[in-house]
Formats: C-alpha cells, structure tokens, sequence
C-alpha cells in the first residue's frame, strides 16, 4: 500500500523502521511536528521520526497544524492508502482524517478501551496494573474511541520504569502495526468496536504529578516513581529545593516516619506511610545524579530532616 506515516518522538522509530524495511509498503511521505530547540546550545533539531524520514530520502511535512490548507492540499496530492499514526502529538482534524481511502491507523501503547490519552504506560504502571499492551485502531473524532484492529500484550515487571516498559511496546507494537497494514492490504483484517465497559483516561503527566507525597503506602510511592522515570522524573523538596530521584527499593522491615531520611552505611531509607524505601539515584539541585549513598556522604543531614 502507499503509506503516509505520521509520528515524531522516538518511541515511534521502531514502527516506522518496521514498514521501510518490510519491503512490503511504500511509504511516500512522513507527517511529524516541527523542528523544535533541545539541548543546552537549543540547537533547532529534525524530530527522531523525521531524521529517520531523511535518512531514506522521503519526504518530510512538518505543519504547525494538521489543519493548515496546505497540508491537506499535499496529503491529498500524495493519496496514500492508509496514513499509520504512533505518537505524533497533534490533533487530526476530519478533514485530514477523511483523505486516505483506508483511514489513519494509530498504534497506541495500551489495552483499549483501557488508558486512552497521553500518557498510557504511564498510568498502567502508577496504576498497579500487572498487563498492559499496545492496539491498533481507526482514529476517529472522539479520543482513542476508535474500531481496533489488533492487540499485543505486555507483562509490567516489578521494577519496571516507563521508559523501559515503552521501548519494549515500541518493539513489539512496530511488528503489530505492520501486520494491521498487511491485513488491510489483502483484505483480511476486520476493525472490531471497543466494548463500552472499561474505558479509562491517561491524561499528559505534569511535572507536578511527579512529585511524591511519603504520606502514600510505600507500594504506592514506588510506582508513581517509575511510573514518571525517566520523564518527566520524580522530585520531592529538601530543604526547601526541588530533589529528584530515581527507582526505589520497597524494603519489609520497620521504618521513619513519612519523608524522614535514615542515612546508614550502605543505604539511604526515607520513611513512607507503611513501610520504608531505600533510595537508588538521586539528584540533588546543581549536582549530578549519583547514587543516595554518594549523595549522603557529602551532605550533612540531620536527624529528622524529610523529604517533602
């Protein structure tokens, strides 16, 4: 099929890497945000999708918005098939939705109906969830609502992070959208709606989402840290200063009080509403991340200080 693919950050890599190399697709054109500042020197820079899309010498579009007329002019100049979407970060209007004759087809990184929105992996780990996946489907006006065409599934390890737990649906979920493409190629691929029942929202995760409360159970504190590594990252407030930090370790064993560090030999512990946590990485304002331990170690703490 002829295919215009529309992603931008590097979770979507995979699923574009996956259809170039299939030999079996024609991908004519690449649909991803604007060059954008990153880095200290806030050098302009091509978005992961789009350095990927020059590499191979294909066409880049990057409108400011998917409505812009001149947009929808060259996508329906380029009358792809199918336009397959993975995390592109803008939203499509009917216009653009009604151009490809077999639609946009999203590969979203969740189980739906469950965790539409944002950030899915995000919500599935904070959330306890044991399985998770990725689905791909037909977008449609309303968010995340469309018919899916197919499921993979993904076991949530323990220590999972959500960047760790991402690039592995990334894998997998590149596979699964080339096999949506090849079933709507020959045919055989039938969208089925989503059940009403189980609907569930993973709205974009703020900064202040990630700071931790040590008044939560100690279960809950380690998967809202996790569930924000490496983006945007955990903080809590030491001594009145923004203090990041890394994975933790739930211990079964008495502890402080809530926020209350422990400095020891070999660990750090922060007392949490039940059990307490031992610190992995921590960052503390203007310094490097390092291990608690390191941190400890140059930093006199007195009995009783807390993170807040």
């Amino acid at each position: 099929m002829k295919l215009v693919f529309a992603g931008t950050p590097e979770p979507a890599v995979p699923a574009l890497r996956a259809l170039l190399d299939s030999g079996r697709h024609d991908v004519v054109a690449v649909v991803t945000r604007p060059d954008a500042q990153a880095g200290r020197g806030r050098r302009v820079v091509r978005s992961p999708v789009g350095a990927l899309a020059d590499e191979h010498g294909i066409e880049v579009l990057t409108p400011a918005r998917a409505s812009d007329p001149a947009f929808l002019a060259r996508l329906t100049e380029l009358a792809p098939d199918a336009c397959p979407v993975v995390a592109y970060g803008a939203l499509l209007p009917q216009a653009a939705l009604d151009i490809p004759r077999l639609g946009w087809v999203n590969l979203h990184f969740s189980l739906l109906p469950a965790w539409r929105g944002a950030a899915p992996v995000q919500a599935a780990i904070r959330a306890g969830d044991e399985i998770t996946g990725a689905s791909t489907f037909r977008i449609v006006k309303e968010l995340d609502a469309g018919p899916v065409y197919g499921v993979v599934t993904e076991a949530i390890g323990a220590t999972d992070t959500a960047g760790g737990l991402l690039g592995r649906l990334a894998e997998s979920g590149a596979k699964l959208l080339l096999s949506t493409m090849d079933g709507l190629a020959d045919g055989s691929l039938v969208a089925r709606e989503q059940p009403a029942e189980g609907v569930s929202y993973a709205p974009k995760v703020t900064v202040e989402d990630a700071r931790v409360s040590f008044a939560d159970p100690a279960s809950a504190v380690d998967r809202q840290i996790r569930s924000v590594s490496p983006d945007p990252g955990a903080w809590a407030e030491f001594r009145g200063e923004r203090f990041k930090l890394g994975p933790v370790t739930v211990l079964d064993e008495p502890g402080p009080p809530p926020g209350e560090i422990v400095v020891e030999r070999k660990r750090v512990l922060v007392g949490t509403a039940t059990k307490p946590l031992r610190l992995g990485e921590v960052q503390a304002p203007g310094k490097k991340r390092m291990a608690a331990t390191d941190w400890a170690r140059g930093t006199r703490i007195d009995q009783g200080e807390r993170l807040r």
